[in-house]
């Protein structure tokens, strides 16, 4: 699902928003999020999951091509761990969906 998919979505099941107010309800959250996690925020949404910063440290690399020795930088990355009744639910659709026969055509 993409940024524009959503709003599509957001759009659709509540028609008293006009597509202009889902892309802004949605940018919205988006931009909350980014902004919580660059200030070093904890993002904890219950019942979907929590975002937060892991810290990867300096390490030494190798230049593929040339084979020299290259230093990499400390980074921080984004981390997202779903919640449980996410878990719970992705893993209940999926086997429903496995279990279904499929319909061949002919």
């Amino acid at each position: 699902m993409t940024r524009s998919d959503l709003v599509e979505e957001l759009a659709a099941r509540f028609s008293q928003l006009t597509h202009r107010d889902a892309e802004a309800a949605v940018k919205t959250i988006l931009d909350a999020v980014s902004e919580a996690l660059v200030r070093g925020h904890r993002i904890e949404i219950r019942g979907f999951g929590s975002f937060s910063i892991n810290r990867r440290p300096p390490r030494m690399g190798r230049n593929p091509r040339s084979g020299e020795s290259v230093a990499i930088p400390e980074k921080r990355v984004p981390h997202f761990k779903p919640g449980k009744a996410l878990r719970e639910a992705v893993d209940q659709r999926t086997a429903e969906l496995e279990s279904k026969p499929v319909s061949r055509r002919a």
